[in-house]
């Protein structure tokens, strides 16, 4: 697919011409893996509210639901078929079956929050609910985090996009979002991997 697809101005070109269709489906999509820009629909769908083109509450609306609806679909992938596509992801990564287990029981200490925060970052957003199923997050459990989650994630994008966009371009502020969640991937990540290197480097010097 071009990249052109997915300029800023198709896709305000997309959310004018499909409304809340677009929010709604774009996040849902998105929350399955399939590589859309769900964010930035969501974004522009609270900018279109901003300037009277769309309601607020209906894209709202739209944008919890369909975050809900994905997180629940992903939810399920990853309980049925998630663990066996991760041991053969960890082969290809010369990650060790014991590892992902351990590294399954950390994440189920942790599942809640990271399906709640998870919202809040880059790629997480995607993976988050395939990782609870796989985890075997109770579903109850995981259905009062995903909603609660989809519910603050889309609150803050419409409602920063309906208001910011009466001030800043539609272009800086989805600028602003993309690179906050990045930097915010970044930090998740580092605070991830620097326990885990150190716990690796602390066995091996063990066993010296």
């Amino acid at each position: 697919m071009s990249l052109e697809l997915f300029s800023l101005e198709k896709i305000q070109e997309f959310a004018q011409t499909y409304g809340y269709w677009a929010v709604f489906v774009g996040i849902l999509l998105e929350n399955l893996g399939i590589p859309l820009p769900g964010e930035t629909l969501t974004l522009v769908g609270g900018f279109l509210a901003g300037s009277d083109e769309l309601n607020y509450w209906l894209v709202l609306g739209d944008a919890v639901t369909g975050a809900v609806i994905g997180g629940v679909c992903g939810y399920w992938i990853g309980r049925f078929g998630g663990w066996s596509l991760l041991v053969k992801a960890g082969k290809i990564f010369r990650i060790s079956e014991d590892r992902l287990v351990s590294i399954k029981d950390q994440f189920s200490e942790n599942a809640g929050k990271t399906v709640f925060f998870g919202r809040f970052f880059a790629l997480l957003r995607i993976f988050a609910s395939p990782l609870a199923g796989i985890a075997e997050m109770p579903f109850g459990k995981f259905l009062v985090y995903n909603l609660a989650g989809a519910s603050a994630w889309a609150s803050v994008m419409v409602t920063l996009a309906f208001f910011a966009g009466k001030i800043v371009s539609l272009e800086q502020l989805v600028t602003w979002v993309s690179q906050f969640a990045i930097l915010a991937l970044l930090i998740l990540v580092l605070v991830i991997v620097i326990p885990i290197w150190w716990e690796s480097r602390q066995v091996k010097h063990l066993g010296e």
